[in-house]
């Protein structure tokens, strides 16, 4: 893979790190296309139960690469079911720095997002003439959408944690840490129902209430009866005697 991603290993969890420092992480063709790569390893690999998605030590991503995008259009990679949905297993997004354009949609496929003090997010695509289209419209939280995309302006970690578009702010610099302790503790519980949870709450957004409870009684089915699930309950009763 090239070395505009960085991948590293941490027990079950995978950690993917934009690697454009000199531009700010902004997304083109080569860093779209290893970003699904990386996303398509972890959805792969079955010794992996989680991921974590981060930037530079001071730099998240700054969007989408303009002068790509006038010289050959959208990157292919943004259109990628990975780039718009993620894996099907649990993804912590650690964000230093600014996270704007599509560096905010590409945290927003993250299931929970840890910020620093100091960063700031924003959908500016207007600005330009665009809008965003890899998910922002549908994911950025309601109380926040309208004011963040119609006016390009950015919001503070602060103002971001009030609106629930990050889960955690900590002290700049330990963001990455912060994410690997979430992700270390999804990634110790057996993988069978967090990936269910996982597919039901992803589902939320896409299925009718009929059709998410459907898919929770087929889901059910399935991991109720599960060697995971059977190992746990096993293990519970067993401490409990």
């Amino acid at each position: 893979m090239d070395d505009v991603v960085l991948l590293e290993r941490r027990d079950a969890v995978l950690v993917v790190t934009l690697h454009r420092p000199e531009v700010h992480n902004v997304l083109d063709q080569p860093l779209t296309d290893a970003l699904v790569d990386a996303f398509a390893e972890l959805d792969a690999d079955e010794s992996l139960r989680a991921g974590v998605l981060t930037g530079s030590p001071t730099m998240f991503c700054a969007g989408l690469d303009l002068k790509h995008f006038a010289a050959h259009g959208m990157p292919r990679g943004l259109e990628d079911p990975l780039l718009r949905r993620g894996s099907r297993k649990p993804l912590v997004a650690a964000i230093e720095g600014i996270a704007f354009g599509g560096g905010l949609e590409l945290a927003l496929v993250a299931d929970i997002r840890v910020a620093a003090t100091n960063a700031r997010f924003a959908q500016a695509e207007t600005r330009y003439g665009l809008f965003p289209s890899g998910g922002g419209l549908l994911r950025l939280p309601a109380s926040l959408v309208r004011e963040m995309v119609l006016t390009a302006q950015p919001v503070d970690a602060e103002r971001a944690l009030r609106h629930g578009l990050v889960d955690h702010l900590v002290e700049p610099g330990a963001t990455l840490a912060a994410a690997l302790d979430l992700a270390g503790a999804i990634a110790a519980n057996p993988p069978a129902g967090v990936q269910a949870a996982k597919r039901i709450l992803d589902a939320r957004g896409e299925l009718t209430e009929d059709g998410v409870w459907a898919l929770q009684t087929e889901l059910s089915r399935e991991v109720f009866a599960s060697e995971d699930a059977k190992a746990a309950v096993d293990a519970f009763v067993n401490r409990s005697r």
